[in-house]
């Protein structure tokens, strides 16, 4: 999959690491296989993206978890979905897959928001020799 020159970046509310949201995913990818529905699991959004075409070119969602963004994941597609109150609303389809990023700091916003490549944070790659628990850690206290 070639890297996306456009992302998205959301809030990961509830979660309080990235374990915590790898397992709430797991569960939900689980209740979805036992359905006999695909292996994607989806974020569900008011705002359908209007930059769609370039976020399905290898596109990824970051998820920020207590004001970091620490974890991606890659962005399979899109689907609407109608809520109980008969709103229109888009799934982001996300691939299973989880990729460690550098902790960036980030302040809290509402909804979701473009991230272009440039600005967004590198993956940390097997064999950086920085574990992410440590990574998150000094991101934390400032000195990463």
């Amino acid at each position: 999959m070639t890297e996306s020159k456009l992302n998205l970046i959301k809030l990961c509310v509830g979660a309080e690491n990235v374990d915590d949201l790898i397992d709430w995913r797991q569960r939900s990818l689980a209740l979805r296989k036992k359905a006999g529905l695909s292996a994607h699991t989806f974020h569900t959004t008011r705002m359908w993206p209007r930059r769609e075409a370039e976020l399905l070119d290898g596109g990824s969602l970051y998820w920020v978890i207590k004001g970091l963004v620490s974890v991606r994941q890659p962005i399979h597609g899109f689907e609407e979905t109608i809520g109980s109150d008969d709103i229109k609303r888009c799934n982001i389809l996300l691939e299973p897959e989880f990729i460690m990023t550098e902790p960036w700091p980030k302040r809290p916003f509402q909804g979701w928001r473009y991230l272009k490549k440039g600005d967004a944070p590198p993956d940390i790659r097997a064999g950086s020799g920085l574990a992410p628990e440590l990574a998150t850690e000094l991101a934390e206290l400032g000195l990463l």
